[in-house]
């Protein structure tokens, strides 16, 4: 489904609209500043709110300096690859234009054979739902289109995706937080 070009474009840093294992996500580069901050502004994102950071393994969780203890490891190894995204600590000032004074980044290793592969190629993505800021998530590829026109290079269709977002659990002292339920459902441990 994800071809070489696709791979080319979000490589230099082009904005594209690809299916997760969830919804639709705008994505591009975590690691391009400026085409993150172009995300910011096409979807008129209040800019205190990080993204969610797509990976296609946990390994490349070490581009971001985070550091994995044993029980947070167990807990990954629990959700992922899955509909859980899992904020994990990132104090860094180099990633402040992704964590947005936080401290911390949200990671989803997604179940999503394609996803994952073409995340290898082309390193972690940020993504974010299909819509501007306090408006419905596009379903389709059409809806999308509606939203956002040409300010998106790359449009993937594989029909209409209705599902909830990813469930986002806060990993603190090896302590799971509930931060959204969503699609998978978390109870305290």
């Amino acid at each position: 489904m994800f071809n070489q070009n696709l791979i080319t474009s979000l490589k230099k840093g082009e904005l594209s609209i690809l299916p997760t294992d969830t919804l639709y996500g705008i994505h591009t580069p975590a690691l391009n500043i400026k085409s993150v901050e172009n995300v910011y502004k096409i979807r008129n994102r209040a800019p205190e709110k990080p993204f969610i950071i797509l990976i296609g393994s946990i390994d490349q969780l070490k581009l971001f300096r985070i550091e994995i203890d044993k029980k947070t490891n167990k807990i990954l190894n629990k959700y992922w690859p899955g509909k859980v995204s899992i904020v994990l600590p990132c104090p860094y000032r180099e990633f402040e234009y992704l964590h947005r004074r936080t401290n911390s980044l949200a990671f989803r290793f997604p179940n999503k054979k394609d996803l994952t592969e073409l995340i290898l190629k082309t390193g972690p993505l940020v993504s974010t739902s299909v819509n501007p800021e306090g408006k419905p998530p596009a379903k389709t590829i059409k809806e999308a289109k509606e939203y956002f026109g040409d300010k998106i290079k790359n449009y993937i269709d594989q029909g209409k995706l209705e599902s909830l977002p990813s469930t986002v659990i806060k990993i603190q002292n090896g302590e799971i937080k509930i931060i959204r339920q969503g699609e998978v459902i978390i109870h305290n441990e």
